[in-house]
């Protein structure tokens, strides 16, 4: 009723004017704005289309599109009625009538308009498009997991294992760019453990995709030598009830089962999943150990079978609450357990050089590891009314029960027990993260960004230990051995960023500044260790458009790597009965200068890449071996010196025929440490490449076949070296009942060639070793997607705005 009497009001005053323009080009009287959203998402739609239209005469006046928050603005428009369209592809039209405009009133909101998806049938016509396995953006490359097939069964590990930038030795260590200090994000939000700790425990079936970012700017932490690798969790769907259900099961006790139900409505989101893995990988290893003690040295050989894995029961849901146009809040959690195993059965042989006859005797030992660990988070978004000025607050908790058990017993020849340790640690792990983002568009393409973050977090700790006694049968307190620990850790940070495009030149500027207070407390020893630290960050980053299809981009970051408390404590640990371990306190955090070339060319479909990289590492921190005593190795930390790592990267995406793609990847680089370790100065320096060469056969519409090929290089330390690797994988995948359910049959390390061969030596000691996985390893998976399940392309990955320009 109301738009029918503005209609009447305006009618004489529209068809007066009707023969002058309705946009005076210098500089009109009206102004209509408003924001384009998906209705069922409550995403904003970016590129719809606004027309303007005559309400008279239906004439086409002006249009826009809307930005990437949706937004759109009409501007110069004369006083009149109109009509506005807004229509985006695979969306219903929506149409407001009856818009007055006069004088009296110039600047219409016309409010948030919600687009519909709709659905156009043709029959007899179907499109398909894949997205690659590996996409190159501005700032980072994203694995997209779903063309993993030769890693859907397994975990974030497998995964990490054919993408670029990566390697993975066959015990499930991940280094990135030949570092196994990195950041593991999930979702945007990041995580209290050990990388590779992290993503063993997390299926390839909950994965979207894995973002990995080389040189990370100003805005997240500065933490990790080598980057960051952010782990997107499948979560979002379309509207109603929908969800997917995944099996998996292979020889030698290795099964998993993961679900997801997602409920979403126009105005809120909803979802619930769990996951239970469990993989187990029996294998054989073999090492030998010399150490010396004034003029006699001890030889110990030994060989036999081991047994490594974990298993991991896990629910996690969350709720997103869209709260109107411009405010959005999510909150989800994360509870589970994850257990760790490392099972070995060696025969072993003992003597003394000079002198001494053999001694021939058998070793049972076990390391488990467990934690229960719970997660929650609380998000809050609002984005004011100008283009690009968001306020945006994270909140999150994390809290972990933890407990370490390690076992070992020497049976002699008639297997009765000569001795046995037992070691037991326990204790609880809380983390606060509180956070908050400003971004403000400065002219059309300029931005500036600011924010805030508080780190806290502190961890205790009991260790016990336990040694057998031969006379008594029994395993006796060791008090010299056990320790309890305190271990504060508060981290305050800021930073500042600003970022703009002149011409095809996009440029970057940030600075971050945190204030560390850290405590560790030994207290039934009464020691206590602390530093109060500023450190600042400075990054940089430019990309440059010479043409189109052609992109070059540098970049220069400085990081920080801070040991852990597992690093930093001044116990001592038996691992088993050769080897023991303490912390260092005295350890100074690693600092990282990171320089990046990059250059990136498309041909049709074809992608090629080229990335130089220059990394300084100061105060490089490394495991190092020294004599315990006859027989015994103790592992402590270090810092060593300053470690140089120049190399190259290259990728080569190309569609052969329509029916095969081909995926090549490679990273040749330099590596250098140089230093002083035990009052002794040294330096050390290889050559040394991996490679990846995968394959994908596409046979009709549903079959495909992957092989891949990979191959590590030899690389080295201040004391150790490990061998080159090669391993072959393969996979099938069948999709059946309309791509709803697919069945992947996957065989890991074919040719049985992937192994562990490492050596370290130092002025009194020398140990060398091999591990091995029984092979091939056989998989099959059952993935199963019900109501049309499929993931949001378009929504955040929590990483958003972070690119270069």
């Amino acid at each position: 009723m109301k738009n029918r009497k503005l209609v009447l009001t305006f009618f004489v005053l529209a068809t007066t004017m009707k023969a002058f323009p309705a946009v005076d080009p210098s500089g009109g009287r009206g102004e209509l704005t408003g924001r384009v959203i998906d209705s069922e998402l409550g995403t904003p739609l970016e590129y719809a289309n606004i027309v303007l239209y005559d309400g008279v005469s239906d004439a086409q006046i002006t249009g826009t599109i809307t930005d990437k928050n949706g937004y759109f603005r009409l501007t110069g428009v004369r006083p009149g009625v109109y009509t506005v369209t807004a229509k985006f592809l695979g969306y219903s039209m929506s149409t407001i009538d009856s818009i007055a405009v006069n004088p009296a009133q110039t600047k219409i909101d016309l409010g948030t308009i919600a687009l519909t998806q709709s659905v156009l049938v043709t029959p007899g016509v179907k499109v398909e498009a894949e997205a690659p396995a590996v996409e190159y953006q501005i700032d980072k490359r994203v694995i997209n997991v779903s063309k993993q097939y030769t890693a859907v069964s397994g975990t974030a590990v497998e995964v990490m294992q054919n993408v670029p930038s990566v390697t993975v030795d066959v015990e499930g260590n991940v280094k990135l760019r030949g570092s196994a200090n990195f950041m593991v994000l999930i979702d945007g939000r990041p995580t209290v453990e050990p990388p590779s700790d992290v993503l063993r425990r997390i299926p390839a079936a909950t994965i979207e995709n894995i973002e990995i970012i080389t040189n990370p700017s100003a805005k997240y932490d500065p933490d990790g030598t080598s980057g960051i690798v952010n782990v997107i969790t499948k979560k979002h769907t379309l509207q109603g009830m929908n969800g997917m259900v995944n099996l998996s099961g292979g020889l030698d006790d290795k099964y998993g089962i993961n679900f997801l139900l997602n409920y979403r409505r126009q105005r809120f989101n909803v979802w619930v999943g769990a996951y239970a893995v469990r993989r187990f990988f029996p294998g054989e290893e073999s090492y030998e150990s010399r150490t010396s003690v004034n003029d006699t040295t001890t030889v110990i050989r030994s060989d036999g079978n081991n047994r490594r894995g974990g298993r991991t029961p896990a629910v996690r849901g969350g709720l997103d609450l869209f709260l109107g146009s411009r405010d959005d809040l999510s909150a989800g959690f994360v509870y589970g357990k994850h257990v760790m195993e490392v099972k070995r059965n060696l025969d072993y042989e003992e003597w003394t050089e000079p002198g001494g006859q053999p001694r021939l005797y058998t070793s049972t030992s076990r390391f488990m590891r467990g934690f229960t660990f719970t997660s929650l988070n609380l998000d809050y978004r609002h984005r004011f009314r100008d283009k690009g000025h968001e306020l945006s607050g994270q909140i999150i908790y994390d809290h972990r029960e933890w407990d370490d058990e390690s076992m070992n017993e020497l049976l002699d020849a008639t297997d009765v027990v000569s001795s046995g340790r037992q070691n037991f640690e326990e204790g609880p792990s809380t983390q606060w993260r509180i956070k908050m983002d400003y971004t403000l568009s400065l002219r059309e393409k300029d931005r500036f960004e600011a924010g805030f973050q508080s780190r806290l977090g502190w961890t205790e700790s009991v260790s016990i230990l336990r040694e057998y006694q031969p006379d008594s049968g029994q395993y006796v307190l060791m008090p010299e051995y056990s320790h309890a620990a305190e271990y504060m850790r508060d981290i305050h940070s800021a930073y500042t960023m600003y970022s703009g495009e002149w011409g095809r030149l996009g440029y970057q500027g940030g600075l971050r500044g945190e204030y560390t207070n850290r405590r560790i407390e030994i207290v039934d020893e009464n020691e206590r260790f602390t530093i109060n630290r500023w450190d600042f960050f400075p990054t940089v980053h430019f990309s440059y458009k010479p043409a189109d299809k052609h992109q070059l981009s540098a970049s220069y970051g400085r990081r920080i790597q801070r040991s852990n408390s597992w690093f930093l404590r001044p116990v001592l640990t038996w691992v088993d009965a050769y080897t023991v371990t303490m912390g260092n306190p005295d350890l100074k955090p690693e600092y990282i200068d990171s320089y990046e070339l990059g250059y990136q060319r498309t041909f049709g479909k074809h992608l090629f890449s080229l990335d130089a990289y220059y990394r300084i590492t100061h105060n490089k921190v490394e495991r190092v071996r020294s004599v315990y005593e006859a027989g015994v190795i103790l592992q402590s930390v270090e810092n060593v010196g300053t470690d140089y790592t120049f190399g190259a990267e290259c990728m080569l995406n190309v569609d052969t025929w329509k029916w095969w793609n081909v995926n090549l990847m490679s990273n040749f680089y330099d590596y250098r440490v140089t230093g002083e370790l035990y009052g002794a100065a040294f330096s050390r320096q290889s050559f040394t490449w991996t490679a990846r060469f995968n394959n994908t056969f596409r046979i009709g519409g549903s079959t495909r076949i992957q092989l891949n090929g990979n191959y590590n290089g030899p690389t080295i330390s201040s004391q150790g070296r490990v061998e080159n690797t090669f391993r072959v994988d393969g996979a099938v995948r069948q999709e059946f009942l309309d791509k709803r359910l697919s069945i992947i049959l996957q065989v890991r390390d074919i040719f049985h060639t992937d192994g562990y061969e490492y050596t370290w030596e130092g002025s009194d000691f020398y140990y060398s070793g091999s591990t091995s996985r029984n092979a091939p390893i056989v998989m099959l998976t059952l993935d199963y997607n019900f109501n049309n399940y499929k993931s949001d392309k378009r929504r955040s990955s929590g990483l958003e705005n972070q690119e270069i320009f």
